[in-house]
């Protein structure tokens, strides 16, 4: 028996990725939406390319020279709350994207979202390979949180969250969760989850019957966002941090990084940094 032919190409929506123009999901809803035409004809999710092809999105062409892989950069982002993590919103709310700096070539994904609500660490980069890995739940990235609670918190809902309750899109836990102090009826904690599934960290507690009055995400797998980055700020990973996050994302460093410059200081009144409650006992 002969061994079958392996598939000519790769896949369109790893070429689009890498190539800067968005996450593979993104491009893949956009496959689906009938926005990507492949010499002509509708793209299918299955769709190979060797190069040779003219495709087009949302019926404009795309050069050659735009498919190329830009250089890899990646920032991290301190986002305020209010902001939402969308290229433009119909409602005319700020979006993340306004804020970061711009780019010769290529253009910013986000690596996961934030809701509205939410504050804290945002990665983005120019590599969709690479935010494509960081949002797969196969890599198990950690994703560490601050998260504010109004009113009493009780040992048995500690636990049941560590163990794992039972929400409308499936099974979902903490993997641990660290008492961080607070007064009066508010108390800080930190939690470290697994996965990036939409609110997953405020309906984890809601499910409990607790009332989340602030959540800020302070790391993402080895990056963390401390204290100096003011909300609304951003900056490139330092050379260190951009090697753990590939480490983790299990790429190597074959492309050669590209230090962004720092964007210029925004006007206004200038924001505190999102702090980082103290540590206390740790629930298991």
């Amino acid at each position: 028996m002969t061994n079958p032919t392996p598939p000519q190409g790769e896949r369109l929506q790893k070429v689009l990725a890498n190539a800067g123009l968005g996450s593979r999901r993104e491009i893949e809803t956009w496959i689906k939406a009938g926005r990507i035409k492949v010499n002509g004809q509708l793209a299918s999710l299955g769709c190979r390319i060797s190069g040779d092809e003219q495709i087009k999105l949302d019926d404009k062409p795309l050069k050659p020279a735009r498919l190329s892989a830009p250089e890899r950069q990646v920032i991290i982002y301190n986002k305020p709350e209010g902001e939402l993590v969308t290229r433009a919103d119909p409602e005319g709310r700020p979006t993340v994207f306004s804020r970061l700096p711009r780019l010769k070539s290529g253009r910013w994904i986000a690596v996961g979202r934030l809701d509205i609500n939410s504050a804290g660490l945002l990665l983005f980069t120019t590599d969709g390979e690479l935010a494509n890995r960081l949002m797969h739940p196969s890599q198990l990235i950690e994703r560490e949180y601050a998260v504010r609670i109004l009113g009493r918190v009780t040992e048995d809902m500690l636990k049941s969250m560590v163990n794992g309750i039972e929400l409308e899109d499936g099974p979902a836990r903490f993997e641990h969760i660290v008492e961080s102090g607070g007064t009066g009826a508010n108390r800080w904690f930190h939690v470290v989850i697994m996965e990036g599934r939409k609110r997953e960290v405020r309906r984890l507690w809601e499910a409990t019957g607790a009332t989340v009055s602030r959540l800020i995400r302070v790391r993402f797998g080895p990056i963390v966002m401390g204290n100096r980055l003011f909300a609304g700020r951003s900056r490139p990973l330092e050379p260190d941090e951009l090697k753990q996050l590939l480490q983790a994302a299990g790429l190597k460093d074959e492309k050669r990084a590209h230090r962004t410059e720092r964007p210029a200081p925004s006007k206004g009144r200038r924001q505190k940094p999102a702090g980082r409650p103290g540590r206390g006992r740790q629930k298991r």
